[in-house]
C-alpha cells in the first residue's frame, strides 16, 4: 500500500454514518430522552442557571483497572475491600452502575477463588447483579494472528462475555505497535474478521489507545533497507485504522487523557520531501466525525504539566485541567457513550491502601455533578 492510498477525503467518506449506525445513535437518543424526563422532578428542583446531567446515573462507570490493588489484596490479611465480591459492594455504594474488567484475577483467598472459568463468571455476574453493576467490557487479548485455536480462544472470550452480560469486547491494547501502513492494514483485515465473529454473539468488538496510537502514520517518502516508507502523509494511525475497518463490527474506546497526551506530544510530522509539517491533533473531533464508532471512553483526568513528557499528570476525575463538560456534550450521539472512569496511578500501596477505592468516590461524585 502507497501514502496515496489514503487521502483526507477519502478517510472522510470512511468516516461517514450507514443506516445501521444511525439507527443506534437515535435509539441512544432516545435512552437519553427517557433519562431527561424521568428526571424532570429534580431538574425543577436544581439552583437556578442549573443544566441537565452530563452523565446519567445508569451511565457512570469504572474500569477495574483502577481498583486493581484491592481486588488482587488477600482479604485474610487486610481490613480493606479485597477480591472482586467487596470491590462490587464498595463501587454499588458508591453509585456506580457500570464496570469495565480488565481480566478476572483476584487474590486466590478471596471469594470465589479463581472466577477466570465458565463457573467463575456466573459467579461474578451473580455479584454484579446482587449490587446494581452491568459489565460493558473487558481488556482482554485480542488474537495477533487467526487460525483455528485462536478463534477458539476467541469464541470462548465471547462466551464469557455473553455470561457476564457485556455489550463490548476489547482490549488494552493496540492493533499493532507499529508505525508502518502495512502493519496497520494487516491489522484492519484482521479486526474486520474479528469484528464480525465478535458481532456473531452479540458483541461489539473494540481497541483502546493510548498517544502513539495518535502518532503519524509511516506510509509515504523514501523507503529504509527494508523496503519500508519513512515519511508520513499526515494520517494518524487510529485514523487509517477506522477508515479501513468496518464501522458495523470494529469500535474504539478513546482514553480521552491519552488523547490529550497526543494532541501534546504529536503535533508535527516529517512529509515525503522531507519538510516537518504542523498538525494540530483533535480528540473531540474524532469522536465527532463518526460518534457510533466510539461506545466507550476512559474518562481519566489530568494535571496539565508541560514540563512532563506526557504533558498531563493523572488525578481523580474533575480534578484536573482537561474540560470533560465540554467534551462529553460536544460528542454527538447523546446518551449513547460509557464513560468509564479510569486512572492508572490510584492505588496507594502500602503506604495508603485504601486510596484506590477514595479515588473512585471523589471521581464518582464529580461525575455525578457534572452538568452541561
Amino acid at each position: 500500500m502507497h501514502d496515496n492510498d489514503v487521502n483526507p477525503l477519502k478517510l472522510a467518506k470512511g468516516l461517514g454514518l450507514n443506516r445501521r449506525q444511525f439507527l443506534a445513535a437515535s435509539t441512544g437518543m432516545a435512552a437519553a430522552a427517557a433519562v431527561t424526563v424521568a428526571g424532570a422532578g429534580a431538574a425543577t428542583a436544581a439552583p437556578s442557571g442549573a443544566n441537565g446531567v452530563v452523565v446519567p446515573p445508569g451511565k457512570r462507570g469504572i474500569i477495574l483497572y483502577t481498583v486493581r490493588d484491592a481486588i488482587s489484596r488477600d482479604p485474610s490479611t487486610s481490613p480493606y475491600a479485597s477480591g472482586f465480591k467487596a470491590v462490587f459492594e464498595e463501587l454499588g455504594r458508591i453509585g456506580y452502575k457500570q464496570v469495565e474488567f480488565a481480566g478476572y484475577g483476584q487474590h486466590a483467598n478471596a471469594p470465589g477463588g479463581n472466577v477466570n472459568n465458565v463457573a467463575g463468571a456466573q459467579l461474578l455476574r451473580t455479584w454484579l447483579d446482587d449490587n446494581g453493576l452491568e459489565a460493558e467490557g473487558n481488556h482482554g487479548n485480542i488474537p495477533s494472528v487467526i487460525n483455528d485455536t485462536t478463534l477458539a480462544a476467541f469464541d470462548a472470550a465471547c462466551e464469557t462475555a455473553n455470561i457476564l452480560g457485556m455489550q463490548h469486547i476489547g482490549t488494552g491494547s493496540d492493533p499493532t505497535g507499529s508505525a508502518f501502513v502495512g502493519d496497520w492494514a494487516a491489522a484492519a483485515e484482521r479486526w474486520n474478521i474479528l469484528g464480525a465473529r465478535a458481532a456473531s454473539h452479540g458483541l461489539k468488538l473494540y481497541t483502546h489507545n493510548h498517544d502513539i496510537a495518535y502518532s503519524f502514520l509511516l506510509d509515504s517518502g523514501p523507503l529504509d533497507a527494508l523496503g519500508r516508507p519513512t515519511r508520513s502523509s499526515g494520517i494518524r494511525r487510529l485514523e487509517y485504522f477506522l477508515a479501513n475497518t468496518d464501522p458495523q463490527y470494529v469500535y474504539l474506546e478513546m482514553d480521552i487523557f491519552w488523547a490529550h497526551v497526543a494532541k501534546f506530544k504529536h503535533s508535527a510530522y516529517t512529509a515525503a520531501d522531507g519538510s516537518t509539517v504542523q498538525s494540530t491533533f483533535n480528540p473531540l473531533g474524532v469522536v465527532q466525525a463518526q460518534p457510533i464508532r466510539f461506545p466507550l471512553f476512559h474518562a481519566k483526568d489530568g494535571d496539565a504539566r508541560p514540563d512532563l513528557a506526557n504533558g498531563y499528570e493523572m488525578v481523580p476525575f474533575g480534578t484536573g485541567d482537561i474540560d470533560y463538560k465540554s467534551f462529553l456534550t460536544q460528542t454527538g450521539a447523546k446518551g449513547y457513550h460509557n464513560p468509564m472512569y479510569e486512572q492508572d496511578t490510584a492505588p496507594g500501596g502500602a503506604a495508603n491502601p485504601g486510596q484506590s477505592l477514595e479515588f473512585a468516590r471523589i471521581s464518582y461524585n464529580n461525575m455525578a455533578a457534572l452538568r452541561g
